[in-house]
């Protein structure tokens, strides 16, 4: 038996029941397309993608229909074939309710596909520069919720060589099984996907954190390792299976946790020679680089006891979520609380009539027990249990104060920014202070002032650019006059001497005349 890799446990986490059973007992079930697809511009971290299709164009599925418009952003591609029909705001799945520019297509029914890049099998003699482009062309983020532009996170050019790269299937948070469901029925895909990126960063080896309640998805990760073996000689892959603990699939917390490698305060794990990639995300790589093909769907947990038939579907991204409910079921007559992604750090919904996005890994349709109606908050008691549990050992008690009083200044010297949400904090709070809600609020607002200041600089900027070019074109008309006087004033000096010397002559020839004259009367006298 192999020996059992070395862990590091990290700080504080918490012990909660999973409620894993009652959606990962049934394989992937594959949903019907919807009349309507509604595609936000905006599925990821950065710059929102910009439309390069009008109202009235058809589509084909896979075809790009967004183009991303800066360096952190991510295109959008038509999940099947049809007509857009619209393009403008409608409701997106946000904490605000707000809605959000989207492009919407109105599915024909045949589902047919665009004509795709070729597929790169030979992708080890291929450029580093040309395998980032295929992962930037087909759309790809982190779908394990962070939706951060993968093709950005793989570009490691200029910084510390990665040796490690950490696979993320921890999926820590009670309820969400899609990642579990995943890799027991795409192991293989797991592992070419881990092939591709290991050879694009150049780690010299990938380790996969995985808790150890999913024993089937462990196993099967194991047999396609196996395989793999026999027909490669690559870099080694170790499937290290850690113990149940919220939340062990926070990025730092899994790292330090397989690595013992603590990633600094405001840093990235490649400050510490690691890259970190979701299990989803790797297998759309392998899609990508494999087929060709963009990120156009995913597995998305509906679980809960509001919902009449637990499990996991494979939906095409901007499927309305009521008709995705529907399809998984619809809900029980427990239905209290729609809920984005798990009971800890998702956020409810007001309206199911909003979109599926790239980032949308669950749908808990909780019932009353599940979701039991909030207490009233209640002022801090200074227990210390928040910092007790905090997994980044902040103190968010402090934050709490400095967030609640809008001293923004103070909540960043706390260390704001490395609060990851997980919501341990809220969780044991006997007080019932809704922190992360604070958290969110404090970031929030600094962020709108750095946006505001970052406005005003530029404003700045402008203006004083205009001024000097104001001044400099009056220098330059101030120049241009001080040349055309002096030209003037020289023609003006040249004339005055020939009128002298002209004056001189003239004055010399009556002299002449003069003498000639006086010699003349002295000539007659004689």
């Amino acid at each position: 038996m192999a020996e059992q890799r070395k862990l590091w446990p990290f700080h504080g986490g918490l012990h909660l029941d999973d409620h894993k059973a009652e959606s990962n007992a049934s394989p992937v079930r594959s949903v019907a397309l919807p009349r309507r697809l509604i595609l936000p511009l905006q599925q990821h971290i950065g710059q929102r993608a910009e439309p390069v299709v009008s109202v009235g164009d058809a589509v084909r599925k896979g075809q790009l229909i967004a183009q991303a418009t800066d360096y952190v952003s991510a295109s959008i591609h038509a999940p099947s074939s049809g007509r857009v029909v619209e393009i403008g705001a409608a409701p997106i799945p946000h904490p605000s309710g707000l809605s959000d520019t989207c492009i919407v297509i109105e599915t024909d029914g045949l589902d047919s596909w665009d004509e795709l890049p070729a597929a790169m099998p030979d992708y080890r003699n291929a450029d580093a520069a040309d395998l980032r482009e295929r992962i930037r062309w087909a759309g790809i983020v982190g779908l394990g919720g962070a939706a951060f532009p993968t093709a950005v996170k793989v570009n490691t050019s200029g910084q510390r060589p990665i040796d490690t790269l950490v696979i993320n299937a921890a999926e820590c948070e009670p309820y969400i099984t899609c990642d579990d469901v995943l890799m027991r029925e795409q192991a293989a895909d797991v592992i070419d996907g881990i092939d591709i990126l290991s050879h694009l960063i150049g780690a010299r080896e990938c380790l996969i954190g995985i808790e150890d309640n999913k024993p089937e998805a462990a196993e099967a990760l194991r047999r396609a390792i196996a395989g793999r073996a026999s027909g490669h000689d690559d870099r080694p892959i170790e499937v290290v299976v850690v113990p149940t603990l919220y939340p062990s699939g926070g990025e730092k917390q899994l790292i330090l946790l397989l690595t013992g490698r603590e990633v600094p305060s405001h840093g990235l794990p490649a400050a510490v020679g690691v890259l970190c990639q979701n299990v989803a995300t790797v297998v759309a790589v392998a899609d990508a680089v494999l087929r060709g093909r963009p990120l156009i769907e995913r597995i998305v947990t509906v679980t809960g006891g509001g919902a009449k038939q637990p499990g996991n579907l494979r939906v095409a991204i901007g499927t309305p979520i009521d008709f995705l409910i529907a399809q998984a079921g619809g809900y029980s007559t427990h239905i209290n609380q729609l809920i984005l992604g798990g009971p800890m750090m998702g956020f409810g919904l007001r309206s199911d009539k909003v979109p599926l996005t790239k980032a949308t890994n669950c749908l808990l349709a909780a019932s009353r027990t599940e979701t039991p109606n909030s207490q009233p908050e209640r002022p801090c008691i200074r227990c210390g249990e928040c910092a007790r549990v905090c997994p980044a050992q902040l103190l968010p008690q402090h934050l709490y104060w400095h967030a609640r009083a809008r001293d923004f200044d103070k909540a960043q010297e706390y260390n704001l920014f490395d609060c990851i949400e997980c919501g341990c904090c809220a969780y044991v709070c006997p007080a019932h202070i809704p922190l992360v809600a604070y958290y969110r609020f404090a970031k929030t607002e600094i962020w709108a002032q750095e946006r505001d200041r970052d406005k005003s600089d530029l404003a700045r900027r402008r203006h004083e650019a205009r001024v000097a070019r104001l001044e400099r074109l009056e220098q330059e008309r101030k120049a241009r006059l001080r040349q055309k006087k002096e030209a003037l004033d020289s023609k003006s000096g040249k004339t005055g001497a020939g009128d002298a010397k002209k004056a001189a002559i003239e004055a010399a020839m009556q002299r002449v005349a003069a003498k000639k004259a006086a010699q003349q009367v002295e000539s007659g006298t004689e």
